[in-house]
């Protein structure tokens, strides 16, 4: 178990226990999340430049940048996977996360959230508070990490820095308190926790230093009481209460900065310094020993004597290397050579490499103690998600599952050459596995490979990987909806099947009843035979048979779901029942119940945020109704632009943002992500039942 002891003394780590907290006191992990173009990679740079890692800050339009280093990041100038570095400032180590901000890929950036102590939402003062920033915000306070927010881009012209603070308070909580001011038009900052008296571009710093001693005194009742009688407590005796307001969310501390030009970065880094919490002060991470409703909560130690317990948050190709795990060490010191488990496995894996990472620069480390952030590479058995341990009581640890949205824009893709299945399958097996927001599938009936993930941008990007790394030609097919198929009413389904050909024959034969399920309910199977009829070393047989006509769907050829499956009768023989025969059975008394149960084709419902100019609201409203789509509400992000949130069938989506650019003269983006399910439009099940082509059912 995560919390058991280890042997005594300081052999394992070799440190001191004075030596030990006074390393964890001076080590901060944090992740830079935030909206695509609100300037994480270029804030990134400017930490980097301020502790004195480089000598020139790069850019994300040159293709220079420490973070942005793989090829095709620097050519779409976009940030498309997280990205890891340290550093060393006054004392301090900092390990940062640089993670992508477009929705499409926001399966790198919540995996970062579990491998650090502190959220820094970054927000581009220009863009105002975005769809994608509050969903980042109400995932960090799920996981009960520190939040911080950083406005950037101060000094940009035309932006409304009080509105867009008083907007973040009313919609992010009145716990978002600034810890300095913009001053001189947005050319230095002024402290606000620990001085008293100063300028600022708006409101006073004696108020917002009052404002924040206020809340961060709240969480100590004798705190209070001094507060009340001295009229002020020093921002310097503040420290314990500081972090417990932290951890508990009762304070969101809000920064402003100007990455590009260095505004505000020196101020940032003592407020990371000073503020922010160390290893040992923060919420541990969400670990979990067993599996359901029993599972119980664990929590490990930043101990360095004690055993290993680490967590793997990524997963990517590297083109020396081969795969290369990013892990987070929770407990424990990790020592190159070192012999490993990897979740449940039985046999362990030997530590040959081990890596601090700088963007693509790999420095080569002996050890990792509690709150680094390292790498492992040429290591295949590591995977996303899995816990590394060095004690076998550990097997059944796990994290918390991330609340991750469900892929549902689909491709087809084949290789372009015949006999080069295989080799492409096994290229997208390797990619997908590095993202847990795609998913690889194979169509039986159509002998199709199917990827599935968040939107156009994340597909085009797996694709151009794809042909960098599979160096052949492939072929898609226009993007693929993923639909559904349920039924609407009881009903009953038989199927005997007998085969004899000569020597031994095959018998099984089964009767089921479906009935239907409430939206989302999933598939539920239920053995309810009596005396015997089918003995129970058949039922899984039965089971997979029906799970296989489940998979393959029956009326349009997509997965059926929303249904309880009971199996009351049947018959076997003696000598001619084997599993497959109940396999088939099963199977087609599945699809025999189906074509009784008034079948019917779902589609999914996606909700829809669109950021555009606010004279284009007619046009886009207008042009969302005529896709089925509902408009649920609007808003005002910053002045002159509009947001527009609602609801719009899947489908009616396809190249939409060339749509989009037509209609805002190239101004308008939009994100989408899965609401739900419903019936599609008797027409379009029509259409789709009749483009279904099923394989032959004969024997």
């Amino acid at each position: 178990m995560a919390s058991s002891p280890s042997p005594a003394g300081g052999a394992a780590s070799g440190l001191s226990g004075s030596a030990q907290d006074s390393r964890l006191q001076r080590l901060r992990t944090l992740a830079l999340v935030g909206p695509a173009g609100s300037g994480k990679t270029t804030l990134c740079e400017a930490l980097l430049l301020q502790a004195g890692v480089i000598k020139q800050a790069g850019s994300v339009e040159k293709g220079n940048t420490v973070s942005d280093h793989e090829p095709l990041e620097r050519r779409m100038q976009h940030s498309l996977q997280t990205s890891a570095v340290h550093l060393d400032w006054q004392g301090l180590r900092l390990h940062v996360l640089d993670t992508p901000g477009a929705p499409d890929f926001i399966g790198q950036a919540l995996p970062a959230l579990e491998a650090v102590e502190s959220a820094v939402l970054v927000i581009n003062a220009q863009a105002g508070l975005e769809l994608m920033a509050t969903r980042l915000m109400e995932v960090a306070a799920q996981r009960q990490r520190t939040r911080l927010i950083v406005i950037n881009k101060i000094d940009a012209p035309e932006v409304d820095l009080p509105g867009l603070l008083a907007l973040l308070q009313e919609r992010l909580g009145r716990e978002c308190l600034p810890l300095n001011l913009p001053a001189g038009g947005g050319t230095r900052v002024s402290d606000c926790f620990f001085q008293r008296e100063g300028d600022s571009d708006f409101g006073a710093v004696a108020e917002a230093h009052r404002a924040l001693v206020e809340q961060v005194v709240e969480v100590d009742g004798e705190f209070v009481d001094r507060y009340l009688n001295e009229g002020d407590v020093p921002a310097t005796d503040l420290h314990a209460p500081l972090e417990q307001a932290l951890r508990e969310g009762h304070l969101i501390p809000v920064c402003f900065t100007a990455a590009k030009s260095g505004v505000g970065v020196p101020e940032l880094l003592e407020a990371i310094a000073r503020l922010l919490p160390h290893p040992g002060e923060a919420n541990p991470p969400q670990f979990l020993e067993g599996e359901g409703p029993d599972a119980r909560p664990l929590q490990p130690l930043p101990d360095a004597d004690r055993h290993v317990l680490a967590h793997i948050f990524k997963i990517q190709a590297d083109p020396y290397l081969g795969k290369l795990a990013l892990l987070r060490v929770h407990q424990g010191t990790l020592r190159r050579n070192a012999q490993l488990y990897v979740g449940h496995a039985r046999k362990p894996v030997r530590v040959s490499h081990l890596f601090m990472l700088r963007g693509k620069e790999h420095v080569e480390v002996e050890h990792a103690l509690p709150g680094d952030i390292c790498a492992l590479a040429k290591l295949d058995e590591l995977h996303y998600d899995a816990v590394l341990h060095d004690a076998q009581e550990d097997e059944h640890l796990h994290l918390a599952p991330l609340p991750f949205p469900e892929p549902v824009h689909g491709l087809a893709i084949s290789p372009a050459r015949h006999g080069d299945e295989q080799r492409l399958w096994d290229q997208l097996k390797r990619l997908v596995d590095e993202d847990p927001c795609l998913r690889l599938d194979h169509a039986a009936q159509t002998n199709e490979t199917l990827v599935y993930g968040l939107g156009e941008l994340h597909l085009r990007v797996l694709l151009e990987r794809l042909r960098e790394t599979y160096k052949g030609e492939v072929v898609t097919q226009p993007p693929r909806v993923a639909y559904r198929e349920t039924i609407s009413t009881l009903s009953e389904g038989h199927h005997r099947h007998k085969k004899q050909s000569g020597g031994a024959g095959q018998f099984g034969e089964v009767w089921l009843r479906i009935e239907p399920l409430e939206r989302g309910a999933g598939f539920e199977f239920r053995d309810e035979v009596k005396g015997g009829t089918i003995p129970g070393v058949f039922m899984p047989a039965v089971e997979k048979g029906v799970r296989q006509a489940l998979a393959q769907g029956v009326i349009a050829g997509f997965p059926l779901v929303d249904l309880r499956v009971v199996v009351f009768d049947g018959k076997h023989h003696a000598v001619d029942s084997k599993e497959i025969a109940f396999v088939t059975a099963g199977r087609k008394a599945l699809i025999a119940a189906v074509k009784e149960a008034r079948p019917q084709v779902l589609e999914p419902i996606v909700q829809v945020e669109i950021l555009a100019p606010a004279a284009t609201m007619g046009d886009i409203t207008g042009d969302l109704a005529s896709r089925r789509g509902q408009v649920l509400g609007t808003g005002n992000p910053v002045p002159g632009s509009i947001s527009i949130q609602g609801l719009a069938p899947l489908a009616e989506l396809s190249s939409y943002q060339t749509r989009l650019n037509a209609l805002t003269s190239g101004q308008g983006r939009y994100t989408v992500s899965l609401s739900h399910y419903e019936l599609v439009p008797p027409s379009l099940q029509t259409q789709l039942v009749a483009a279904h082509q099923p394989r032959d059912e004969e024997e």
